[in-house]
This record gives C-alpha cells, sequence and structure tokens, in this order.
C-alpha cells in the first residue's frame, strides 16, 4: 500500500513539474516551440516586408523556435497551409489572414489539436474563443482618421478615386468603410472605385483609364503607399500636379519612409501610419501565458504633409 501511494505520489509531482514547465511556450522535449507563421508575402509591400523581418527577427532558432513560414495573397492557399502545419504538431499558428472569412472550420481544427493561435495585423470572422488574441491594427479607424482628415480640407467639391486593397482583407474593408459613407451621403463623389490588389502597376493603370476616360478627379485615395506611388506616376505622365498646393490631393497608408519623404517634399498630402511590429508582444504572452486582453490595438495616427518634420519620418517610417 505505502508503495502504492509513493507511486501516485511520484505521478503527481512529475505532473505538477511538466505543467510549470509548459505554463507559457509548450517546449517539445528537445526544448523547442514549433510555430507556423501565415503571412502575405513580403513583397506585397513595404509594410508586409517589415512585418516579415519583424516575425524573422523574433522567432529565431536561436531563442528556441522551430519556424515554418507560409506566405500568400490568396486564403484557400493560406487554409491549406494551416490544416498541414496542424497536421505537423505545431504549438501555435501565428496568423495574418488574406481574407477575414473562412476560417472557422480550420480553427476549430486547431483547437481540437491543441495549437494555440495567434492573430496579428488583421482580424478574422470567427467566434473569439477559436484563438488566444489578436494583435492588430484599427483599420476602421485608419479609414475614419483618413476621411476626417480629407474632410477638413475643405474643398470646394471631392471627386475620388479610390483604389482598393486585396478585397476581403480587414485592411482593405476597414480603409473603405469610412469612404463609403460619404459616397453613400453624397458628400463625396466616387469617380471610380477598384481594387489593384496592392500593386502599384495595377494602381497606374486605374488612375490612366480615369484619366483618359476624361472624368473629372481631385483626390486619390490609395489603400497603401504602393498604389498611391503607381497613382502618382500617372499623374506625372500626364502633367497633372498633385500635393500641397497641387491639383490633386494624394493619401496613401502604411508610412514607409519614401513615402513620408513624399510628404515632406509635398508631393504626397497624406500618410496614414500602419504599423508592422506585433511579434514581441505575441512571444511575450507565449513566453509568460500571460493573454492582458483578446484584442491589443496598436496606437497609430495620420500624416499632414504640412505638419510632417523629419523627427517623424524618423521615429514612424518604415524601412529605408
Amino acid at each position: 500500500m505505502k508503495k502504492s501511494v509513493v507511486i501516485v505520489a511520484a505521478l503527481m509531482c512529475a505532473a505538477s513539474l511538466f505543467i510549470s514547465c509548459n505554463k507559457g511556450g509548450a517546449k517539445k522535449s528537445d526544448g523547442t516551440i514549433k510555430i507556423g507563421v501565415i503571412n502575405n508575402p513580403p513583397s506585397e509591400s513595404g509594410y508586409r516586408a517589415a512585418n516579415v523581418k519583424d516575425f524573422e527577427t523574433v522567432f529565431t532558432a536561436a531563442k528556441g523556435y522551430d519556424v515554418k513560414t507560409f506566405y500568400s495573397l490568396k486564403n484557400d492557399e493560406q487554409l491549406n497551409a494551416a490544416t498541414q502545419f496542424i497536421a505537423d504538431g505545431v504549438d501555435y499558428i501565428l496568423l495574418s489572414a488574406a481574407a477575414t472569412d473562412g476560417w472557422e472550420s480550420t480553427l476549430k481544427k486547431a483547437q481540437k489539436a491543441g495549437v494555440k493561435v495567434f492573430l496579428f495585423d488583421r482580424m478574422i470572422n470567427v467566434a473569439d474563443d477559436l484563438y488566444e488574441a489578436a494583435v492588430v491594427s484599427d483599420m476602421a479607424k485608419e479609414g475614419d482618421t483618413a476621411v476626417s482628415w480629407l474632410k477638413a480640407q475643405n474643398l470646394p467639391e471631392y471627386n475620388v478615386i479610390h483604389i482598393q486593397g486585396a478585397m476581403g482583407s480587414d485592411a482593405q474593408i476597414g480603409r473603405t468603410g469610412a469612404l463609403d459613407k460619404e459616397f453613400a451621403a453624397g458628400t463625396m463623389k466616387k469617380v471610380v472605385q477598384q481594387t489593384a490588389t496592392w500593386d502599384e502597376a495595377e494602381a497606374k493603370k486605374i488612375v490612366e483609364s480615369v484619366i483618359n476616360s476624361g472624368d473629372k478627379f481631385n483626390v486619390i485615395y490609395a489603400e497603401n503607399d504602393g498604389m498611391a506611388k503607381g497613382a502618382v506616376a500617372a499623374l506625372d505622365e500626364a502633367g497633372i500636379t498633385h500635393g500641397v498646393n497641387g491639383d490633386v490631393v494624394v493619401m496613401g497608408f502604411d508610412c514607409n519612409k519614401w513615402a513620408l519623404r513624399e510628404l515632406l517634399a509635398g508631393n504626397w498630402n497624406y500618410d496614414g501610419q500602419c504599423s508592422p511590429f506585433q511579434a514581441s508582444i505575441i512571444e511575450n504572452m507565449i513566453k509568460t501565458g500571460n493573454v492582458p486582453s483578446k484584442k491589443i490595438i496598436n496606437e497609430e495616427k495620420g500624416f499632414d504633409a504640412k505638419a510632417l518634420t523629419q523627427s517623424d519620418i524618423d521615429t514612424y517610417g518604415l524601412g529605408d
């Protein structure tokens, strides 16, 4: 009887030690934590390149992480990757989804398999018990801030070329929402509203088409810096002035340093900040097991060319 009690006590002690050691990251027997990162490709934009680099810098083999990555702009490809990561037995999936819908079934599989999911950069349409936490930008607020700035310019009229990002993504939905309200209210005119899927060359084609049509416009609202750059290239080729004291107001998002320099030079008018730095926040939650909130919002702002300083570029700009 005493022997049985000793064995039970030893097992309970071992279990206690196991739970204690795994309170934070769920380390394997060799000490590694297996992580699957699903993101958009770094070629998508300057923002995404900075975002990918942030995760590569934080989750390294030297710090005890076994990391697998998958990059795609297609939601179905991301879903397949998530399913494979679950089958591979990762401890965590870190997810920036290409689209907000279609994830419920896959996240339920992850939950059943004991795989913990952290969202970053973008929200998705699932019950919040299917993920540990989301470290994201408030995309709707980004749109509200940008449109509030635009309205404050008190233009005699608003004829807007609206160049959208990848349709169905959290960034596109958020940055589109505030502008759609103005179109619906009749306070701004929608000259064209079309996706360029974050692509500079496609954005240029959209603006070229409007110029060739002869339709009147005085605002370009591009949902990332790369598309704003493409739009401006079309204006330059047509000899149309833009920026501070120009004929066309140019607006972008992400705050790449090169884009903020365009503001400082007066070539653009506005750039909305979108912080790509979420990896350290997620790592801290993995290491400590402490999740302070289900949704953690990055603080962000918008920049006006007339008020921007070099210090702002040095502090908030992304890339070189």
